[in-house]
């Protein structure tokens, strides 16, 4: 079985981070410690040159995962029984994090216009409740891959803003931009006032393949709700590891050459399944702008469980039912071209026996068999 459902990447990590954590094992002691300034200081700077985000230190706060700031951001916002909206079909841990925190969870569905995949404003306002506290919100987002507009962003924070409602941002995805005439805009940019009620999430371990490692941070600027962010993390959530923070100074330091050979390798990747779907009957997704996750719509090929139909015939794939989007599947095209190729191959041929034949596999819809830019 190919699995192409973990949202990481099949590619060895930047050699700079291979090198750095060598380097940190030799060392030998492996305590307690606090991030390193210089880490503090190239996640300011990097901030500042990517988006123009002025981000002052004390406004950081240290996570060991990112899903761990969507819990604690459930936990900070509000109080028991109050409500958590998001837009669907979303990330999981959107859909179980507000539970975790005694929340009720309201969701919206993300609605396909013009091709592509946006907010339903008028449905997000009217499910927005007095108990409604928290907005989570996935930008870039997964698992559709949507690039969100400035306008899209700015509608949206004016709706929490009227409803007095947090905007919770998970932006780890901020760096894999696929679509090269596109940018990401951090929500908190949008205005201070944005920023006033906004928790933003990011990482390095999707850019830079090192999610096990475990180091992510929220930026924070509302004192207020930085201290009751630090007070749901007291006594709950433990420090970054030494190792988590080495690999993180290392990625951001040195990782950039590394970074765009994977992102010039993943945009191919993403047009090979593009292809592949196309040249599939029944089966369809929307252009793929950041990410490395392809959303398949399979509700076209009367395949009653698409996720089983394909791991049957040898490729792992996410059920679009654990994101609140069923009759869909994930594909994560962040691998070797050949395996990826291979798995394209079995899903046309499995869906050639369903009776939905296509062009797939034969010219014009061959794939490139190389692993040019072997990472």
């Amino acid at each position: 079985m190919i699995p192409l459902w973990l949202a990481d990447m099949d590619f060895r990590s930047p050699p700079a981070v291979v090198e750095a954590l060598k380097h940190r094992c030799d060392h030998g002691v492996f305590g307690y410690t606090h991030p390193p300034m210089e880490l503090v200081d190239t996640v300011l700077a990097r901030l500042y040159s990517a988006g123009g985000w002025t981000v002052e230190r004390d406004w950081i706060v240290w996570l060991p995962g990112l899903v761990t700031g969507l819990n604690v951001s459930c936990r900070a916002v509000g109080e028991d029984g109050d409500e958590v909206l998001s837009a669907v079909p979303v990330y999981q841990p959107f859909l179980s994090a507000p539970r975790n925190s005694r929340r009720t969870l309201r969701t919206v569905e993300l609605v396909l216009r013009d091709g592509r995949w946006t907010f339903d404003f008028d449905a997000l306002a009217k499910a927005i409740s007095p108990r409604t506290r928290l907005f989570l919100l996935c930008s870039p987002h997964n698992p559709v891959g949507r690039l969100f507009t400035r306008d899209e962003l700015t509608t949206l924070a004016g709706i929490c803003e009227r409803h007095d409602v947090v905007i919770c941002s998970d932006e780890i995805h901020c760096d894999l931009i696929l679509d090269e005439d596109k940018k990401h805009i951090p929500t908190a940019t949008l205005s201070r006032e944005v920023a006033d009620r906004t928790i933003t999430l990011m990482a390095p371990s999707k850019t830079f393949n090192v999610p096990g490692l475990g180091c992510s941070f929220a930026v924070i600027s509302n004192r207020t709700l930085r201290e009751r962010f630090r007070t749901a993390m007291a006594g709950i959530v433990p420090d970054v590891n030494a190792m988590g923070f080495t690999a993180a100074l290392a990625a951001y330091r040195e990782g950039g050459e590394w970074l765009q050979a994977v992102l010039a390798y993943l945009r191919e990747n993403r047009d090979t399944v593009a292809r592949a779907v196309a040249a599939m009957p029944g089966l369809s997704m929307t252009p793929v702008e950041a990410t490395y996750l392809a959303w398949i719509d399979t509700r076209g090929a009367g395949i009653k469980d698409a996720a089983t139909f394909f791991l049957g015939a040898g490729v792992g794939l996410s059920d679009g039912k654990e994101f609140g989007g069923p009759g869909f599947v994930r594909l994560n095209f962040a691998c070797p071209r050949s395996r990826l190729t291979t798995a394209l191959e079995r899903m046309g041929r499995a869906m050639a026996r369903t009776g939905r034949r296509g062009g797939y596999g034969d010219p014009p819809y061959g794939f490139p068999t190389d692993d040019r830019g072997v990472l």
